[in-house]
C-alpha cells in the first residue's frame, strides 16, 4: 500500500451553499460525531457492497492512497479494509453526494470479497417486503456460498459486529 502523505488542506470550506452544490471544492461535511457515510459498490458491476462511516483521517487516507479506509464504529478505531483478511478495495473512482455529506467509493475487490462475515457483499440478505411476506418475514439468503472461511481467515480475532 502507498502510505499516505496527509497533504495539508486537502479539504476546502464549506463557504455557501453554491459552493458545496455546485463548486469544485471538496468540502464534506462531517457529523457531530466526526464522521461522513460512505457507500461501497463494485466497480465493474455496481452490487452494493457495504456501507460504512469515515472520519477526516479515513477519507484523506482513502483519497491519498486509493484504497479505501474507514472507521469502525464498534472497533473505535482507522480500519484499512483488508489490512488482516487480505480482502482489499482498490478505489476506482469516488464521488460526493450534492450537499457533501455522503461518499459513494466504486472498488475493485481484491480478494473478491468485502464482508467479514465472508460473503461477497454485506447485503446478503434480503427483507421481504409486500406481497413478499405471504411467506412469512424471515431474511432469505440473497448469496448461498460464502466466498471465504471467516475462522480460516480471522482465526480468534473478536467479531465486531455489536449487539
Amino acid at each position: 500500500m502507498n502510505q499516505p502523505t496527509h497533504q495539508q488542506n486537502i479539504f476546502g470550506e464549506r463557504s455557501t451553499i453554491e459552493q458545496v452544490e455546485e463548486g469544485t471544492t471538496l468540502a464534506p461535511k462531517f457529523d457531530d460525531d466526526g464522521l461522513i457515510a460512505c457507500v461501497t459498490t463494485d466497480f465493474a458491476t455496481g452490487e452494493l457492497l457495504m456501507h460504512a462511516y469515515m472520519t477526516r483521517e479515513a477519507l484523506e487516507r482513502t483519497i491519498e492512497s486509493g484504497e479505501a479506509h474507514y472507521w469502525s464504529r464498534s472497533r473505535q478505531q482507522l480500519w484499512h479494509k483488508g489490512s488482516t483478511s487480505g480482502l482489499v478495495q482498490k478505489v476506482r473512482e469516488m464521488r460526493i453526494d450534492d450537499d457533501q455529506d455522503c461518499v459513494w467509493l466504486r472498488v475493485e475487490v481484491v480478494g473478491g470479497a468485502s464482508c467479514h462475515v465472508g460473503y461477497r457483499s454485506c447485503f446478503y440478505r434480503a427483507v421481504p417486503v409486500g406481497k413478499q411476506r405471504d411467506g412469512g418475514n424471515e431474511l432469505r439468503f440473497a448469496e448461498q456460498e460464502k466466498v471465504f472461511d471467516p475462522v480460516k481467515v480471522y482465526g480468534d480475532a473478536p467479531n465486531p459486529t455489536q449487539l
